[in-house]
């Protein structure tokens, strides 16, 4: 579902019933993206203003990316995770690591492994 022009409140309820059922709503929105689309639903039919169409827009298009692709989350925190063990490794010498920060599986790796570490415990 791409939003091309001003989101209404249709539409944000068909994103929003989507966000919920895949889990994407809690899992990819900040508690202040989640108030500002149900703000938004319960005051606005049609959104004129330029800022709040360019925020609702940005919220959307997260939840299309979740949606749409849902081990997105793990190129999400397994990229930084990425670049960082690869600029580490090639000042310890190893040449071969520059390739690993846009290795795919290796990101995604790194991601798996840091969503499902334990929190409680750490080294």
């Amino acid at each position: 579902m791409a939003i091309t022009s001003s989101p209404n409140k249709k539409q944000l309820l068909v994103m929003k019933t989507k966000a919920m059922r895949s889990g994407a709503w809690f899992r990819v929105l900040k508690r202040i993206d989640r108030a500002l689309l149900d703000l938004t639903i319960k005051v606005i039919d049609n959104v004129r203003s330029a800022k709040l169409a360019k925020s609702v827009t940005e919220i959307l298009g997260k939840l299309e990316n979740a949606i749409k692709d849902p081990s997105s989350r793990f190129y999400e925190v397994g990229m930084p995770l990425a670049q960082k063990i690869s600029i580490m490794c090639q000042k310890l010498g190893n040449l071969s690591a520059s390739g690993w920060a846009y290795d795919s599986s290796f990101i995604k790796f790194l991601g798996v492994l840091q969503v499902n570490a334990d929190k409680t415990f750490t080294l």
